[in-house]
């Protein structure tokens, strides 16, 4: 349906199921009023300015007395805006644009918000790889349970389990509903899948034999592959901070090949590089 329409009997019903997706500013005017035609103008100028998030249906009461009489108008022009099929605000005669935006933004989505509806849609398409940036940004600006969730979500998906226990930890008892146990769930099973006898066979070896890089090396690689990666990076960067060329160079190339596969945006790769990046100047 398009940002701007005009609303009558027939197509009623559509538009107050879009208000139940977004934002709709019904505006009530008439054709002998130029004011009314103005403040018409003005609302769908603003529309154009949130695609997705407000839709403007005219009403002109020359001709659809019978919606005017449905909505109560009592005087023209008037703007309701309607919210899950039902008024929310609005105000009556023509108000300045700037007053308007005022008005607006109280209902308007926030921009975690947007952020983490379109995350949402991303996620039910598989796509968790794209829906991970927009988390973290959305994450950055709202910490909530319906962010931290989609994010512990994305974060498991993409082989993160460290990132998603440390997310959904945050939970609160009140929020932990079906998602969030199924999200347990999920990382239960991810961690004890990861937990493979090639490591753990690996793993005691090398407390055997503690200065065995060459074990080091075949552990973190394993780590790595199971997307254990904080251990990973935590058993490489030890023997680099006695000395950076252990192995002859070989620890450090592992370690900062990781944090290549890791990439840029990673928070936990970040890490690693401010800690080598400090042992390195």
């Amino acid at each position: 349906m398009k940002s701007t329409m005009e609303l009558t009997r027939d197509n009623i019903q559509q538009v107050l199921e879009l208000s139940n997706q977004q934002l709709v500013a019904v505006v009530f005017w008439a054709e002998q009023m130029p004011e009314s035609k103005t403040l018409l103008q003005t609302m769908t100028q603003l529309a154009t300015a949130f695609p997705g998030q407000l839709s403007v249906a005219s009403v002109n009461c020359e001709t659809q007395l019978e919606l005017a009489s449905y909505f109560q108008i009592r005087s023209l022009p008037t703007t309701l805006l309607l919210s899950q099929g039902q008024p929310l605000d609005g105000f009556a005669g023509v108000q300045p644009k700037e007053q308007i935006m005022e008005m607006l933004q109280k209902h308007l989505p926030a921009a975690w918000e947007l952020k983490l509806k379109e995350a949402q849609g991303l996620l039910q398409q598989g796509d968790f790889q794209a829906a991970l940036p927009l988390l973290k940004e959305a994450y950055a600006e709202e910490t909530d349970a319906p962010v931290a969730l989609a994010y512990a979500d994305a974060s498991l998906q993409s082989g993160d389990l460290t990132g998603a226990k440390t997310l959904l930890a945050t939970i609160k008892l009140a929020d932990q509903d079906s998602y969030y146990n199924s999200l347990m769930a999920q990382l239960d099973l991810a961690e004890k899948a990861a937990d493979t006898p090639e490591i753990r066979a690996l793993q005691q070896a090398l407390a055997a034999q503690p200065d065995d890089l060459a074990l080091v090396q075949k552990l973190a690689t394993a780590l790595h592959q199971a997307h254990r990666d904080e251990e990973a990076l935590a058993l490489l960067f030890h023997p680099l901070s006695a000395d950076l060329n252990a192995a002859d160079g070989a620890i450090k190339q592992q370690l900062l090949t990781l944090l290549s596969a890791l990439g840029q945006g990673n928070a936990l790769a970040g890490q690693y590089r401010r800690k080598l990046y400090s042992l390195l100047y």
